[in-house]
């Protein structure tokens, strides 16, 4: 985040692909507040987020246990131009679980399901475990 920082002030161009790879490395420092705040500097500066920028904020949040941000995001994702892909899924599905919100896991499996997006046994036993 530090980085990210220095390179707006210097004004180094910054892009998907930079504010991806820290949303990512906020998502396995467990720093999922951080991942919000990037993801709010990318929304205020009119930048549209893609699959990958979703799933790294979402993970993060779901990781964090931060469940209920999570799946909020997951709702933003779905009213956006993004496609959801089997990441997507696997990570609502999980924060569905750590909410024991078991309609939306299931939910959530269905259209997984009817998209004909291939699930995993986490996703599978994630929908269960909800």
């Amino acid at each position: 985040l530090q980085l990210v920082a220095v390179m707006l002030s210097v004004v180094v161009e910054s892009n998907m692909f930079t504010f991806n790879a820290a949303i990512s490395a906020c998502e396995k420092g467990e720093e999922w507040e951080k991942a919000l705040q990037l993801v709010g500097g990318l929304a205020r500066s009119m930048a549209e987020l893609d699959t990958i920028t979703y799933n790294a904020v979402i993970s993060a949040c779901q990781k964090g246990c931060a469940w209920e941000q999570a799946l909020l995001l997951s709702s933003v994702m779905a009213n956006s131009s993004c496609e959801w892909d089997m990441i997507t899924f696997g990570v609502a599905i999980s924060a569905s679980e750590k909410g024991q919100k078991w309609e939306d896991a299931l939910h959530t499996f269905n259209s997984m399901v009817l998209k004909r997006i291939q699930f995993n046994n986490i996703s599978f036993n994630a929908t269960i475990s909800a």
